[in-house]
């Protein structure tokens, strides 16, 4: 094959990457930014990638519409992109075979503490570009989401797990009792507990990310975990943490879990929480939908059945 052959071999397949990104599911133009920018993390520039943009056609007014946009954005701010690339690529998605569960997390704790150097904003949401107001309107419309479900209300205790940079403990904390927030970034802790320093009502702490062996049975009415199930499913810890919240949570209580994982398959994460949920005692009310308009996360919403025995919990006591 001819050298010539070998890159419009290589352009086709970059373009049809392109194109699954950028139209597959009608997701919002900041969300397909940061697809992109994890996807070509390098070999290929911000110009170029709106070229290929540009290039493709649709009878769609709006899909047409979203392709102009990426492009424009991807043609005008090559900054915004290098820096969700750079922010991306802090923390490693795949993991080495000889890695152990706690050394996957302990990995990956050192690079969201990167993450959060470099962005934020970025760092707990790529698709928020980096900036403080998207992220602040994504939140707000996740929040609005989990008060439509029932999941807030003032003699509420909910859990956060993956709490971040504390975004959700500021937006939860005047519509609930109390507010705890784990993660394992030290760094990101640090930052949270800056931001919610005036928050009577909630409390952030380091946790190993191992389980939830701080927290006593039947703890909370509710557990958030926003984008943070994706990296138990890495580290092989999704079902102990299944169980772990099954055992936290009070009679009734509900789990939030917005995106499962990263593989690419709402079919085969909708099977995993099903049969999760029903190992552990829980009912799937919410079964992956795509509710959001500016955050293109899956939402699993989990109720505890009532006169659920929790785990290790034998006097009976809701």
């Amino acid at each position: 094959m001819s050298t010539t052959g070998r890159k419009s071999s290589s352009q086709a397949s970059t373009a049809r990457m392109v194109r699954d990104e950028c139209i597959a599911d009608g997701a919002c133009v900041e969300a397909i930014i940061a697809r992109l920018a994890l996807r070509f993390a390098t070999g290929i520039d911000a110009a170029e990638l709106a070229d290929l943009a540009l290039d493709m056609h649709s009878a769609d007014l709006r899909k047409r519409d979203r392709l102009e946009r990426i492009a424009d954005l991807l043609r005008h701010r090559p900054d915004i992109f290098a820096m969700l690339r750079e922010t991306g690529a802090a923390v490693r998605h795949e993991r080495n075979q000889e890695e152990t569960d706690a050394a996957v997390v302990k990995r990956l704790a050192a690079g969201f503490d990167a993450a959060a150097m470099i962005s934020l904003p970025a760092s707990v949401q790529l698709s928020s570009l980096g900036d403080e107001e998207r992220l602040s309107a994504a939140t707000d419309e996740i929040v609005e989401w989990l008060e439509r479900h029932g999941f807030t209300g003032a003699d509420r205790d909910i859990l956060d797990i993956g709490c971040g940079i504390g975004r959700f403990e500021s937006a939860l904390s005047s519509a609930a009792h109390r507010v705890v927030g784990i993660d394992i970034s030290s760094k990101m802790i640090s930052i949270a507990r800056e931001r919610c320093a005036k928050l009577r009502n909630v409390e952030l702490r380091p946790t190993s990310g191992l389980d939830l062996a701080d927290f006593g049975n039947a703890s909370f009415d509710c557990v958030l975990a926003v984008d943070s199930f994706p990296y138990l499913v890495l580290a092989g810890l999704a079902e102990r943490h299944f169980k772990e919240i099954a055992r936290v949570l009070r009679t009734s209580g509900m789990a939030a879990l917005l995106n499962y994982s990263y593989r690419g398959s709402p079919a085969l994460d909708r099977a995993d929480v099903h049969r999760l949920a029903e190992a552990h005692g829980m009912q799937v009310v919410v079964a992956g939908e795509k509710p959001f308009r500016l955050w293109d996360g899956n939402a699993f919403l989990l109720s505890a059945s009532d006169g659920t025995l929790r785990p290790n919990d034998c006097s009976g006591v809701k």
